[in-house]
């Protein structure tokens, strides 16, 4: 009987000799109800009826979400505004004996300092300046919380709720400008679509004419090159008439002159010749009184040539 005595005894003892601090945690040790020191994370032995742990702080960072509060802006509208606070405990003496509920206070603090702030924008101002509201409202929470051990590290606006006839006024605006938006966005497609057709008519218009001028330009060298090789090739044929021609004087001359003629045969081949170039020309001869004068003596030789072959 009197071991289970001292065993519930020592049980008893070590409760309250012995508290384990875990890690992110802090304790608060009053001896006598005095602070004494902190419990750091691990085991920590205390005097037992002595010493007492007074609170044990989580130094993490906590959130506290508050409800809606109700706040005038300058243009005196009424809107609800949604606050979330992110704060963090840096100092647990001065966090457990300098307020008495630390939740609370920030709150009330919050909800004060909102109300300066938003007090000083207009409606349109606070809808749209939740970046602003933020860094001022957490630069002042920041500081007024600095002496009860805790830091603010970030303020957000969750909602910004205005009275329902504004709201109704705001999305009858916004259907408005979206309608706004639609019409010139409709028009600005209308006016693109019209500039791309009357683009495409006229480059399909230049590329017509260069295409017809093209055509022509090809046309007008084809019958241009077609007149050219015709000429040349008259040219040609012509060339090679003439050609053959002197050709066959040439040969005339040759058999003639092999052949040793006398001077009455030139005089009579001359002469015929002349006959031929006369009996080929369209036009009248005309020829200089001396030459006229050759012309009958060689008329005359040419007679006597001719009775001479006769009488043999």
């Amino acid at each position: 009987m009197s071991l289970i005595f001292v065993g519930i005894l020592i049980l008893i003892i070590a409760r309250f000799t012995i508290r384990i601090v875990h890690q992110s945690h802090v304790g608060i040790i009053e001896r006598l109800g005095k602070f004494h020191g902190k419990a750091e994370r691990g085991i920590n032995i205390l005097i037992p009826f002595i010493d007492n742990m007074r609170a044990m702080i989580d130094l993490r960072e906590q959130v506290a979400d508050f409800p809606p509060q109700a706040v005038i802006t300058q243009d005196n509208v009424t809107i609800q505004i949604d606050t979330v606070v992110y704060y963090q405990v840096t100092d647990p003496t001065r966090y457990i004996y300098e307020i008495a509920n630390p939740h609370w206070a920030i709150e009330n603090l919050t909800a004060t300092t909102l109300r300066n702030i938003i007090g000083e924008m207009e409606l349109d101002q606070t809808l749209t300046s939740r970046d602003v509201i933020n860094s001022r409202l957490r630069s002042v929470l920041d500081e007024a919380t600095d002496k009860w051990g805790i830091k603010v590290n970030r303020v957000e606006l969750k909602n910004i709720i205005p009275p329902k006839d504004i709201q109704d006024a705001m999305e009858k605006q916004m259907r408005a400008e979206r309608e706004k938006r639609k019409a010139i966005l409709q028009a600005e497609g209308e006016k693109a679509a019209a500039i791309l057709t009357a683009e495409g008519a006229k480059q399909a218009a230049i590329l017509n004419a260069e295409a017809e001028r093209e055509a022509s330009i090809r046309r007008a060298e084809g019958a241009r090159q077609s007149q050219i090789l015709e000429a040349e090739g008259e040219a040609q044929a012509i060339l090679a008439i003439q050609n053959a021609k002197a050709e066959g004087i040439k040969l005339v001359y040759k058999a003639i002159k092999e052949s040793e003629p006398t001077k009455e045969v030139v005089a009579i081949r001359s002469l015929e010749a002349l006959e031929k170039v006369a009996e080929g020309q369209a036009t009248k001869l005309v020829l200089p009184t001396e030459a006229v004068g050759v012309l009958g003596a060689l008329a005359g030789a040419k007679e006597v040539f001719t009775d001479l072959k006769e009488n043999k």
